[in-house]
């Protein structure tokens, strides 16, 4: 049974940081891309980072690039997110994601339960 399980999120204010992790099993994950979503409250879910099996290619979203770095360590096939400059409009529960390299179009095959991140101002 594949499983995805984020951890790491919490409160933080403003300006600070959090780095998210998501413990990815039951399957091999050799040539997917990992990335990350987020849901906030009323609204649908976005994108926000995506990075391909060796690392060599990493996708954001115009509203945290620069902020937030995706990464992965295929060792433990653990994808992580360094979240940077915390903005209260940053708080959702954010989703760790698997797909194939058509994810853009096909979607992602499989998702985490998500954790929540909450910036104060």
């Amino acid at each position: 049974q594949v499983q995805l399980v984020e951890s790491g999120g919490g409160l933080v204010q403003a300006g600070g940081s959090l780095r998210l992790s998501c413990a990815a099993s039951g399957r091999t994950f050799v040539g997917y891309v990992m990335g990350w979503f987020r849901q906030a409250p009323g609204k649908e879910r976005e994108f926000v980072a995506a990075i391909t099996w060796s690392g060599g290619s990493t996708y954001y979203s115009d509203s945290v690039k620069g902020r937030f770095t995706i990464s992965r360590d295929n060792a433990i096939n653990t994808p992580y997110l360094q979240m940077n400059s915390l903005k209260p409009e940053d708080t959702a529960v954010y989703y760790c994601a698997a797909g194939g390299n058509n994810w853009r179009s096909r979607g992602m095959d499989y998702w985490g339960k998500g954790t929540l991140v909450t910036v104060s101002s």
